[in-house]
């Protein structure tokens, strides 16, 4: 029957093959204390409203001069928020709360090692740590509005506090994964036109405190290479006073944070007021070809989307103690660490190392001990915990209101782990659905106004007007099990304002493929296109099938990836799936599958297992050449499967370089099998 489905489908769509889920309604108790409950916000929200909806969610922050135009359309894609409005970051998110909530904890630090102890800042001691960092980077450093600053860091509190300070003073700050090479940092330097870098010497991470300094001086030559000289290099040191690097400090280049400091003790920095357009940070993603793109995001949209979006969808209250496990060098941990929760005056949590260290209860005593009440994590992240202690959670003490899943779609079958034994019941969970350019959440449920369903992000977000396009532009239908290219009809606050320095790379990759008229200013003629693939079912719920580049063409049927996971995962003993296309010299593409599986598993039936759910919930066409299980998945330090690296071992080309991994050397092991 599966196999049926496929035979109208043209190349232009993606065959689904997903059956509905069994829908989840939010408990009352939920309901009862949430942010939003009125249904009504998608009618105040709605086209013909728009762009002046918006205004409820600016109306959350604080600023010092009105807008005189909401939306400005007049140089399409670029689209301007709020212009004429003035307004600063740093401000709305420290200063304004102090009168009230002084004494409330503004951020919670735990460090990896279990035996040092959290360690907390009130809003009050994270403005006098903003304002004493400021006049250092105004001061010491000689940053003003408008330069750009590289900051290279791990998550420590030096982090946010430094990203604060650069906002007090409207200095673009560029925040770069400290898990990230030399390499990377230093074309994210050169590119951003940073004079500035902030490091640190050193961090934990997996049990180890590993050297990050010498990072920075890598990235210095390879910054210096591309033509961008690093004037001032800034270092925090994890322990005060105490140098954990071996990297020799460069005497006039190299200052250590904590010294230079003790001179900026007790200062008070006024925030400067920035138009709504100015930039606030600039974002680097990682493309699969060509350079790193520097998403630039604006102040007033993008505080004001992230503000609404923490409010409504992440129903973070001024009460709660919020945790969002991402990283800070992402833009989760920008929009739903830092910017969106300190706007709205919440506890937000921050973790030094990864989840299992020192085990795989470590996140669950975490919630335990602070009583985090909202827990935001990626599938990754879920998939290795569940992978690791299956039944942890029920040995802790805590209890989530509300779970978040982040990055990547989530497997309907990991979610009910996530929500049975994660969640024990009780949590809504909104599976959220957008990208680092667009700044917020596009798709997801509002957790108290509808159901759950296993597998889908739900409806877009108020304000928020997706369509589906085939590959010639036709508009797929809602309900037809059918997918194709996922666009968003209509520009948004959050959205990023270009790519830094190259604003025709902006257009020709997010603008250009279904655009109607390129001398329009009607912005109904500029669709955004993400990149994703996904299918709208009959209720108006989306299902992401992943990255359109990652659909597999097999004999004219194209195929998600992310489907075929899925079916993998519902057998048992499967923790991990992966699938990658592989060059068939019949088919053109057929999937190859790898899968980890769960702890004392025997893998000898697994493989047989694995073909057989793939071909009950797909049909034969999607068939995997091979099933490897293999010891573990090639990761980066963030948890994402690197699954190009498994598409390189299958097809025989260069894997690249994997150093950068979490863990390198099983890239050796998958490739001695699968290639022998």
């Amino acid at each position: 029957m599966a196999e049926n489905l496929n035979l109208d489908v043209s190349e232009a769509q993606i065959a689904v093959h997903w059956q509905e889920e069994q829908v989840f309604p939010p408990s009352a108790q939920f309901i009862a204390q949430a942010n939003m409950t009125d249904p009504r916000i998608f009618e105040r929200f709605s086209e013909d409203k728009f762009p002046e909806c918006y205004k409820e969610y600016a109306d959350l922050l604080t600023w010092y001069r009105y807008w005189h135009t909401t939306l400005d359309a007049s140089d399409p894609p670029f689209w301007k928020w709020f212009l004429g409005a003035e307004i600063n970051a740093s401000y709305n998110c420290v200063d304004r709360h102090l009168d009230k909530y002084k004494n409330k904890a503004a951020l919670i630090w735990v460090p990896e090692p279990e035996d040092e102890p959290h360690v907390t800042l009130t809003y009050q001691e994270l403005y006098v740590r903003v304002n004493e960092v400021a006049a250092l980077l105004r001061d010491f450093a000689g940053l003003k509005a408008g330069d750009r600053v590289t900051l290279h860091l791990p998550m420590v509190l030096e982090l946010p506090i430094t990203m604060l300070a650069c906002a007090r003073l409207g200095v673009i700050h560029s925040v770069v994964f400290g898990g990230f090479s030399a390499k990377a940092c230093g074309e994210r330097i050169a590119d951003s036109g940073s004079e500035v870098l902030v490091t640190m010497d050193g961090y934990y991470r997996g049990g180890k405190l590993l050297e990050h300094k010498a990072k920075s001086d890598g990235a210095i030559e390879v910054a210096a290479k591309e033509g961008q000289t690093v004037d001032k290099v800034l270092i925090w040191r994890r322990y005060r006073g105490k140098y954990v690097s071996q990297a020799p400090i460069v005497e006039g280049r190299d200052y250590f944070v904590d010294d230079v400091l003790r001179d900026y003790v007790g200062e008070r920095v006024d925030p400067v007021p920035m138009p709504a357009e100015a930039p606030l940070f600039l974002m680097y993603t990682s493309g699969t070809t060509g350079s790193p793109k520097g998403c630039q995001h604006s102040t007033g949209g993008y505080m004001a989307y992230v503000a609404g979006t923490s409010k409504y969808v992440q129903d973070i209250q001024p009460d709660d103690v919020y945790w969002c496990m991402a990283d800070i060098g992402w833009i989760t941990g920008h929009s739903y660490i830092v910017y969106g929760p300190l706007s709205l005056a919440a506890t937000s949590v921050m973790y030094e190392g990864v989840p299992t260290c020192p085990d795989a209860g470590r996140a669950w005593r975490i919630a335990e001990q602070l009583s985090v009440d909202i827990f935001h994590t990626a599938p990754t992240t879920i998939r290795m915990l569940r992978k690791a202690d299956p039944d942890g959670p029920s040995r802790y003490d805590y209890q989530f209101k509300h779970m978040t899943t982040v990055g990547e779609p989530i497997e309907p079958e990991v979610w009910r782990w996530y929500y049975y034994v994660v969640g024990k019941g009780k949590a809504a969970i909104v599976d959220t659905w957008w990208q680092t350019e667009t700044g917020g959440f596009l798709c997801s449920t509002m957790p108290a106004i509808h159901p759950m369903k296993p597998g889908s992000t739900g409806p877009a977000v108020p304000g928020i007007y997706p369509v589906i396009y085939d590959e010639d532009g036709n508009e797929v239908e809602r309900g037809h099990g059918r997918a194709g290219n996922i666009c968003i009809r209509n520009p948004w606050p959050g959205a990023f304002q270009t790519v830094w320095g190259d604003r025709d790379r902006y257009v020709s990759t997010y603008y250009a493929k279904y655009c109607k008229d390129r001398n329009s200013t009607d912005w109904r003629d500029w669709p955004y296109f993400t990149g994703d693939a996904a299918m709208e079912a009959a209720d108006g719920y989306y299902r992401i099938l992943g990255r359109v580049d990652d659909v597999i063409n097999v004999a004219g049927h194209r195929l998600g990836t992310k489907e075929i996971e899925s079916a993998c995962l519902d057998v048992p003993e499967v923790a991990e799936a992966a699938v990658v296309p592989l060059a068939d010299p019949i088919k053109g593409r057929v999937p190859d599958v790898y899968v980890s599986l769960q702890p004392d598993c025997d893998p000898t039936q697994v493989r047989a297992a694995v073909v057989r759910s793939i071909e009950i919930s797909i049909g034969k066409i999607a068939r995997p050449k091979h099933v490897y299980v293999v010891p573990d998945m090639p990761k980066t330090r963030s948890g994402k499967i690197m699954r190009r690296v498994l598409a390189a071992i299958s097809n025989g080309r260069d894997i690249g370089d994997v150093t950068t991994l979490a863990n390198p050397s099983v890239v050796s092991e998958i490739r001695d099998m699968v290639q022998g």
